[in-house]
């Protein structure tokens, strides 16, 4: 049996989770394969995380709980992602992106009311989970039910708090359990919509149970999470950043690319794991078989080896190595109604006003990992 390493690092550090940016960076620079209690062993560098998540082999993702594609390794994963990219095509995308509009409209229209505002709780939160739930096909109001589910979720992630965690699994199961029992009830009159689909889908030949339908809801909602996150990450950029405000408003058609551009110099989501299937060596560093592994994707979009000038924003960089939304198998599945959130809000916000900067009643607040994306907000709206 190895020898636990002696730690590198403290994850949860404050020093840490004061600026987790710049804490990454650091570590990528001083010690790019990093052991701790907290996370096991860390990748920082961009080629180094890029190794991982093309070699599914060597890394698994498979999870010891049901999580439906992105906790599975091929065969299994193939099968049940190609059930699922239906839902996320361009046509799908086409479609929504009116009903997402509506959304992001009605919410800007009530920020210019107030003046000044949280861009979070009044604005990138509601707007995610509410456009989650005209996705889905339920209720428009159920959005803070799954509201306070995420941020109980993350919590629990923090913590490493199971009991929580499990108490929060039942939570959700019976709040997708309801609305799969109000689409059964409806019977023909039910709307053809993403729930119905979901319900209707098969994969080797037999319909999702509704086990499978909560995983699937579980891990869309999660990624709703990270688009709140960042939305509230590239507001607060442009807030920050006059320049590039003006000139998205002047030039809506850069603001998809400034949606990946910014996020890859402050991306929202810290880290994913995978488990390896067999001893390794990366960068003279033994990991044994059977070790977690966290690809730290904040330090390596801010990676100078695959960036330069890597904390600048280039709204005409080539976006190829972005990690943003992954890479690999397991890239996200749900990046195209990611990116049309994302793009739909920054639009309405930009279009329906004049200038957005910081309000100065209290400075922004930062969560910590599993995010990296904001608390608070303040802003002042015109």
């Amino acid at each position: 049996m190895s020898q636990t390493p002696s730690p590198d690092w403290n994850p949860v550090d404050p020093s840490v989770l004061q600026d987790q940016r710049h804490a990454y960076d650091e570590m990528r620079t001083r010690c790019p394969v990093a052991y701790s209690d907290f996370l096991n062993w860390s990748l920082f560098r961009h080629k180094d995380v890029v190794s991982v998540v093309e070699d599914p082999q060597t890394y698994s993702s498979a999870s010891r709980h049901l999580a439906i594609p992105n906790g599975m390794d091929p065969p299994q994963h193939t099968r049940y992602r190609h059930a699922l990219e239906p839902f996320f095509t361009d046509d799908m995308m086409e479609t929504f992106e009116p009903r997402c509009r509506a959304v992001a409209t009605a919410l800007v229209r009530d920020l210019l009311a107030q003046g000044e505002t949280d861009a979070v709780t009044e604005f990138a939160e509601p707007f995610t989970l509410k456009s989650l739930c005209l996705f889905l096909g339920w209720p428009i109001q159920q959005w803070e039910r799954l509201l306070g589910w995420t941020h109980g979720n993350q919590q629990a992630a923090f913590l490493r708090d199971r009991v929580i965690a499990r108490a929060l699994a039942r939570i959700f199961t019976a709040f997708v359990h309801e609305e799969l029992e109000h689409h059964r009830e409806a019977g023909a009159t039910a709307p053809h919509d993403v729930t119905s689909s979901l319900m209707a889908t098969t994969v080797d030949g037999k319909q999702l149970t509704d086990e499978q339908i909560v995983s699937v809801v579980r891990n869309w909602t999660a990624g709703h999470g990270t688009v709140a996150a960042g939305l509230g990450i590239l507001i607060l950029h442009l807030a920050k950043h006059q320049d590039i405000q003006q000139r998205l408003r002047a030039s809506p058609s850069l603001i998809a690319a400034a949606v990946d551009e910014i996020l890859r110099v402050d991306g929202p989501l810290v880290a994913n794991h995978r488990t390896t299937t067999r001893d390794v060596e990366i960068d003279g560093r033994h990991i044994s078989q059977g070790q977690r592994i966290s690809l730290m994707w904040i330090a390596a979009d801010r990676d100078p080896h695959a960036f330069d000038d890597p904390d600048r924003v280039r709204l005409d960089r080539d976006e190829s190595g972005n990690l943003l939304f992954g890479q690999g198998i397991h890239d996200c599945m749900g990046a195209s109604l990611a990116r049309l959130e994302m793009r739909v809000a920054l639009e309405e916000l930009l279009a329906r006003t004049r200038k957005i900067e910081l309000s100065g009643t209290e400075p922004p607040s930062r969560g910590t990992f599993p995010s990296n994306g904001l608390l608070v907000l303040p802003l002042r709206i015109s």
